[in-house]
């Protein structure tokens, strides 16, 4: 018999827990509290989870200087954002191939080649090792037998979509064009043909940060539903009010929320530019979808915006948002006070959640909670998002040892 993946994570989630989760809404239990406050799931679900499937990981609009290189941090693993010669985002694991030394410590700006500090080692912006500094003793920098183009630096698999950089850490996903499939399909007569190409990421008053000391599961879960409007949202709730909002579930991998009361009539003058192939007939519709597992977005009429969640540890996270706007909506003076006021209006939104998520973090502390229930009318989003984490634990391999990438 083959050794289990891990004894602690198998019995803190049983199958038992995992049926559960499958039953439908009206009978179904949540994950376990253990998924949300037991340090070594971060690690099984960064291989397990986010690492099985196409995650986000950054806005490519941070990193599309030519010749730049980012040391970024996904989940414990340290990853390097890489932009080269040919202006094309590529993502590469942060290590020496030679001893393992982390390579970048801070963004900079390169000559097209990275220098490892240990012993020089060099690559290219594509990751080909080009030199080998006394490698066969001093003054020989090459040596027999041994092969450059095998000790490049390791890719990581990544796409770019609307302006946001995916990585598959497992390598095991389907295509990015087919995942994305369904959600593209559901857009298409929104976006039109042109729709990526004619949003651009705002170019001043250019996002959002915030912290929060939660689970990612936890941050996901909120946004998924409209239920806790009244009471987190007041203010939202008057112009877009609860029995307002609908749900929208696109496939196993993307589901949210939407709503038929969005006003495009900000604070400017001059209003924003809009999508040309929006219905005429749904300019008041917005929708805000999830794109499991740490995706949040929000299509209107005039802007796009989207939500990296950044797990940081099992109960911390970094929430990364940036706004997109048609055409020179995103740059022109003229549509300042517009951006001006979508950002307000969205951090107002978004900080709101913030003691939600968190008090959901500590409430799962308690052994007088185990999962707790669903409204099938107003939580099926939520229980659609807890069935898919459910599926990535039962699909991985529990018979045999996690391995790191």
């Amino acid at each position: 018999m083959k050794p289990i993946l891990n004894q602690s994570i198998a019995t803190a989630v049983s199958a038992d827990n995992l049926a559960a989760v499958e039953r439908p809404a009206a009978t179904a239990c949540g994950l376990p509290n253990a998924t949300y406050t037991d340090p070594q799931f971060h690690s099984f679900e960064r291989e397990q989870v986010l690492g099985k499937t196409w995650a986000a990981l950054a806005f490519c609009a941070d990193h599309d200087r030519t010749g730049t290189v980012t040391p970024v941090d996904f989940m414990g693993l340290p990853l390097l954002i890489v932009c080269n010669q040919q202006g094309d985002l590529g993502v590469f694991h942060n290590v020496c191939s030679h001893r393992g030394m982390r390579l970048v410590n801070a963004t900079k700006h390169t000559n097209g080649l990275l220098v490892c500090p240990y012993h020089a080692w060099t690559y290219d912006l594509t990751g080909n090792l080009k030199a080998t500094p006394h490698i066969d003793g001093v003054g020989n920098h090459q040596m027999a037998g041994f092969c450059r183009e095998k000790h490049g630096l390791k890719a990581v698999r990544s796409h770019c979509w609307m302006g946001i950089l995916f990585i598959n850490l497992s390598g095991e996903a389907a295509e990015f064009n087919e995942h994305i499939a369904p959600l593209a399909a559901r857009y298409a007569p929104y976006l039109g043909g042109d729709g990526e190409r004619l949003l651009a990421q705002s170019q001043s008053d250019t996002g959002l940060s915030f912290e929060a000391q939660c689970n990612w599961k936890l941050a996901v879960e909120n946004y998924c539903e409209a239920y806790h409007l009244p009471w987190i949202h007041p203010s939202l709730n008057s112009y877009s009010p609860l029995e307002r909002h609908y749900h929208v579930i696109i496939s196993a991998d993307f589901a949210g929320q939407g709503s038929d009361t969005f006003n495009p009539i900000l604070a400017g003058d001059t209003p924003l530019p809009t999508l040309p192939c929006w219905p005429k007939e749904q300019l008041k519709i917005a929708e805000y979808p999830t794109f499991y597992p740490n995706l949040l977005l929000g299509f209107q009429v005039n802007h796009f915006y989207g939500v990296i969640i950044h797990p940081l540890a099992n109960d911390r996270i970094r929430e990364e948002v940036r706004f997109f706007y048609v055409g020179d909506g995103a740059s022109a003076e003229q549509h300042l006070r517009n951006r001006q006021s979508n950002l307000k209006a969205w951090r107002k939104v978004f900080s709101e959640d913030i003691d939600a998520i968190e008090g959901m973090q500590q409430g799962r502390k308690s052994p007088g909670f185990q999962g707790g229930v669903f409204s099938p009318t107003m939580d099926a989003l939520t229980h659609h998002f807890h069935q898919w984490v459910a599926r990535k634990y039962q699909q991985a391999d529990q018979r045999m040892p996690a391995q790191p990438y």
